[in-house]
């Protein structure tokens, strides 16, 4: 490929793997879209097998890729992330925050979540990316330069019944913003995508039930879609991606890119 928009820069992605599935997952799909652009990949996940198969499909395509094995719950497992990044391409020019968990992980209506399940989701999907940034942002500042971004979701800001999904979403869109403005100075640029319905093995394959096709399951899902009926797919979470990790957002920070067909546009 021509455009080699992220020529030479360090990124490390964190949730580069996925569950099985017939669907390639936001990760995945963002970690090997930043390598055909000529990054240079760190491939997290806490399944191992995974990180090493994208970073697998990464190499044969020729790109440059290796996999870290890492629980987001761990700040000792974060920690030894972002020093593996560090130490093999000598810096770290985009942090990517990809792991989230909701219903899986026992999320409910706010009147039935147990406490247990609140805490294991904020664990995921808030905390671990506070210390994800934490553990890069003095990397960042030493070259005077970086990109954060966040993986949030259009749950924040539609009528989504889950709460521990829906308020750790609202908490990465704040936290996001926390760090455009306090790190500015550094030339450090952080801002946050929220999907939508898209199709991906988290997404999909637990709906898909006795009775329940993957048919019938992406059928009610492009139902909710206003832009031409059609569930997106990881692809247009990884092309939101790499715009803001590239200079052409050189400009961009503390934003929310909203990728979810028009569906939050149906709250008005």
């Amino acid at each position: 490929m021509d455009d080699k928009r992220l020529a030479g820069r360090a990124a490390l992605v964190v949730g580069a793997g996925q569950l099985p599935g017939a669907d390639t997952g936001n990760g995945r799909a963002t970690a090997q879209l930043f390598a055909q652009h000529g990054a240079l990949v760190a491939v997290v996940d806490r399944n191992l097998d995974s990180a090493e198969e994208t970073a697998e499909l990464i190499t044969d395509a020729g790109g440059v890729a290796f996999a870290i094995q890492a629980d987001v719950t761990s700040e000792a497992d974060i920690v030894a992330s972002v020093a593996a990044c560090r130490d093999r391409y000598g810096r770290i020019d985009v942090l990517h925050y990809n792991v989230g968990v909701g219903v899986a992980a026992g999320d409910a209506p706010i009147a039935d979540l147990e406490a247990y399940a609140f805490d294991r989701i904020m664990a995921i999907n808030l905390r671990g990316m506070v210390l994800a940034c934490r553990h890069t942002l003095p990397i960042m500042r030493d070259q005077a330069s970086g990109v954060i971004i966040t993986i949030s979701s259009n749950a924040a800001i539609i009528n989504y019944p889950y709460a521990g999904y829906r308020i750790s979403k609202a908490a990465v869109i704040t936290m996001t913003k926390h760090v455009a403005i306090t790190e500015a100075r550094h030339g450090i640029r952080a801002n946050t995508i929220l999907p939508g319905l898209i199709s991906t093995p988290m997404a999909i394959e637990y709906r898909i039930k006795d009775g329940t096709s993957r048919d019938d399951v992406l059928a009610g899902r492009e139902a909710r879609i206003p832009l031409r009926d059609r569930v997106g797919s990881a692809w247009d979470v990884a092309n939101a991606a790499l715009f803001l990790a590239s200079d052409e957002a050189s400009f961009i920070t503390g934003a929310e890119l909203v990728v979810d067909g028009g569906q939050s546009l149906l709250a008005g």
